[in-house]
């Protein structure tokens, strides 16, 4: 009796090992995915950094993102939004700007058109 149920406990633990590593593999299978999926997003993105004189060719669209080494002064000429700042009121410290940051432009001659 002791060993019927010595292999009964056994093959419960077996079955209950199989199922787990199968949830282990298919959980290690479904992070892969999404590790794949995000390095693909952010690859993407890489190929749109700019540098240097190309600062200068970027479009002023109502949703501007901040390229590297731009600055809210630069960007403010560039768009001719001098009220940067005050469109936005994510930003806190002016001088805080970082690649990446999402912001608001306004230029001042549709401004003008719709007051």
């Amino acid at each position: 009796m002791a060993a019927r149920l010595s292999n009964r406990i056994i093959s419960t633990s077996k079955s209950m090992a199989s199922s787990s590593s199968w949830c282990s593999v298919l959980a290690l299978v479904f992070l892969s995915l999404i590790l794949l999926s995000s390095s693909v997003e952010s690859s993407s993105l890489v190929g749109e950094s700019i540098k240097g004189n190309q600062l200068l060719d970027r479009a002023c669209d109502e949703v501007y993102i901040v390229g590297e080494g731009e600055t809210l002064h630069m960007i403010s000429d560039k768009c001719g939004d001098p009220f940067i700042v005050e469109q936005n009121p994510h930003i806190h410290d002016p001088d805080d700007v970082f690649p990446g940051l999402v912001i608001k432009i306004t230029p001042f001659k549709y401004r003008k058109l719709l007051s």
